[in-house]
């Protein structure tokens, strides 16, 4: 699709048009793996944060209880999501200056212990860190790095990553793909992008040969600058999700529980997600993101409330080994 044409169906309100275009991303993905969903754990194991971001409940300046789990807590909780059916474990954190201090070893042996034991495909969202710790992340076994940008506008980036480099957060994670990682990359939709900026991020998604590629709605967050600003309408996601599928067939296009929790999950899935995201175990003292405790203690953020959905749907939760096969690991 050209340009003018993602930015037209980012527009259009005719919804025999938007049902085409589900309906296209839904084939192109039964073409890709059939009736198969992948399914991620998710295990934010520090919420402290070095940055100031504007969109964000965990930014540094926010007066809020915070957490940072043990490296056993960590082991626990990666085997209860892999017990429960999930593909790979995202583990992920704020830009903790514990860590950076200590250059990521405890992070290295949580990493090597998950792959040796579980054998296990791991994703680290580590945030910006240096191509030294990247090379010990990926040497101790992570197969992916994630780290957003949020927008490829690079003045609205500005506004929502203060004082940080639009040049280094990108650099991470180029340097990860050259040494042979897996990377994702991420959009935040409704926080003041246009239809041109969406159909940019699109396109640089693919020339930097990002393998997961996602979109998550902006959801205001309590204590920080943009606490006042509306959420964008869902549609606006769905339409990203299957422009994505449309644009990259055999990308992992992650349907997150962290913004609707598991109530938004079939609406994802039908534009052409291919992933379910942020699974989280019950009562485990873990948090998400964008809705930190929606359904988590509830247990609706689990492989066992997500198969219910799927089946319904004619759907099914992948196998582990599946997933590997599919990503090549």
């Amino acid at each position: 699709m050209t340009k003018q044409e993602i930015i037209r169906l980012l527009e259009t309100e005719d919804g025999e048009e938007v049902a085409r275009l589900f309906a296209k991303a839904r084939e192109i993905r039964k073409e890709n793996q059939e009736n198969k969903i992948f399914a991620y754990g998710f295990v934010y194991f520090t919420t402290y944060c070095r940055n100031n971001c504007n969109f964000c409940y965990y930014r540094r300046s926010n007066d809020i209880e915070r957490y940072r789990k043990s490296k056993e807590e960590i082991l626990a909780t990666s085997k209860a999501l892999i017990d429960s059916g999930v593909n790979l474990i995202d583990l992920t954190m704020g830009e903790d200056p514990k860590y950076h201090a200590e250059d990521f070893e405890t992070v290295a042996e949580i990493i090597r212990t998950i792959k040796e034991e579980y054998d296990t495909p791991i994703m680290i969202s580590p945030g910006v860190v240096s191509d030294a710790v990247i090379d010990k992340l990926k040497a101790a076994g992570a197969d992916w790095y994630a780290v957003y940008q949020e927008t490829h506008n690079r003045k609205l980036f500005e506004k929502l990553r203060v004082n940080q480099s639009y040049d280094e957060r990108m650099h991470a994670k180029l340097y990860a793909r050259e040494i042979g990682m897996k990377i994702e990359e991420g959009l935040l939709a409704g926080v003041g992008e246009t239809t041109e900026d969406i159909a940019d991020s699109l396109e640089i998604m693919g020339k930097i040969g990002a393998q997961q590629v996602r979109v998550m709605s902006f959801v205001p967050q309590e204590g920080s600058p943009m606490e006042g600003c509306s959420t964008p309408d869902r549609m606006l996601e769905l339409k990203i999700i299957a422009l994505m599928r449309i644009l990259y067939p055999k990308a992992l296009i992650p349907a997150s529980l962290d913004v609707d929790g598991i109530d938004g999950l079939e609406d994802r899935i039908n534009a052409g997600a291919n992933l379910i995201t942020s699974i989280i175990p019950p009562k485990s003292g873990f948090m998400g993101v964008a809705h930190n405790t929606l359904d988590v203690d509830e247990g609706g953020r689990t492989v066992a409330e997500a198969k219910v959905i799927l089946e319904r749907m004619g759907l099914r939760v992948a196998t582990r080994e599946e997933y590997k096969e599919y990503i090549g690991v």
